[in-house]
């Protein structure tokens, strides 16, 4: 039998079995995860919902009648009231304020006729050639991922993330939660009364968005009671979640359907909590083009 040499605390040396040896690691304790799933997605949540301010610039990928669009855009939110300050790679800029401007954003759009819209964030004009509003800027999509609720016909899909282990993403440790959810499927849904495809995607926790694409819908259409659509029964067949350890907001989130990749985004040079002059949400800041 092979032995090994082993030097004891106090500086003896004596010889153990290979076999003791090999049950002594079968029966050592695990190392303890460095945090458990429902610790990280509590910790995930309450940061989201302590948000006051929030600057950051987002990376997004999204899939959009079968090509992958990407943008990239600085975002200035504050909370309590809301307002939000977007300008994206090619200079449309957007200002929306909470109470102000009868609920329309204010919209340069960088292009002919260069000058500054008043337009409807949940409108066609401001949806187009991307999954969501401009009122969703920031975690708030996010959240809702792993938001159970009574109106969810099921919440299987919130219910399934786990947290995975660790990542590096930019030279920085993550946490990683994961969603595998191979029951995702598309079914049929018959329209109740005064049904829209907003309290249709309620109802699913799919988004908007796929609604939409799949039934040749446009946004803002009513539902007729008793039209038959085709539903996301989840949001993602595989969504890959990874939350900065210390300040436990996200940093990417990805998520995968039938067909691959539907959306993912990048949160960088997250600065949260930090106060935001008000001055910077005013059309003549200056910079803004607005």
């Amino acid at each position: 039998m092979a032995v090994f040499p082993v030097t004891s605390s106090i500086g003896l040396r004596f010889a153990i079995p290979a076999g003791v040896l090999a049950l002594m690691a079968a029966t050592a304790p695990a190392t303890p995860p460095a945090i458990t799933t429902e610790q990280l997605t509590a910790r995930m949540s309450a940061a989201i919902e302590g948000l006051k301010f929030l600057r950051c610039t987002v990376k997004a990928q999204e899939r959009i009648e079968g090509s992958i669009h990407q943008a990239r855009s600085i975002m200035k939110l504050t909370y309590k009231p809301l307002r939000i300050y977007i300008k994206n790679q090619k200079g449309v800029e957007v200002l929306w304020l909470a109470g102000q401007n009868n609920g329309d954003a204010w919209v340069y759009p960088a292009a002919f006729p260069y000058v500054t819209l008043s337009l409807d964030p949940n409108g066609k004009l401001m949806r187009s050639s991307q999954h969501h509003t401009a009122l969703q800027a920031g975690f708030g999509t996010i959240s809702d991922l792993l938001r159970s609720t009574g109106l969810r016909q099921d919440n299987s899909y919130s219910r399934s993330f786990r947290y995975v282990g660790d990542t590096t993403l930019l030279g920085r440790t993550n946490y990683v939660l994961r969603s595998d959810y191979p029951q995702y499927r598309y079914v049929s849904y018959k329209a109740g009364k005064n049904e829209t495809i907003g309290t249709v995607a309620e109802r699913f926790g799919c988004g908007e968005f796929r609604i939409i694409e799949r039934n040749g819908l446009s946004i803002g259409d009513k539902i007729p009671e008793g039209k038959v659509l085709q539903v996301p029964n989840a949001y993602g067949r595989r969504t890959i979640l990874c939350v900065d350890p210390k300040t436990y907001l996200p940093t990417m989130v990805q998520v995968n359907d039938e067909k691959g990749l539907f959306e993912k985004f990048e949160f960088l040079d997250v600065i949260p909590n930090q106060p935001i002059p008000l001055e910077e949400f005013t059309k003549d800041y200056k910079g803004y083009k607005l």
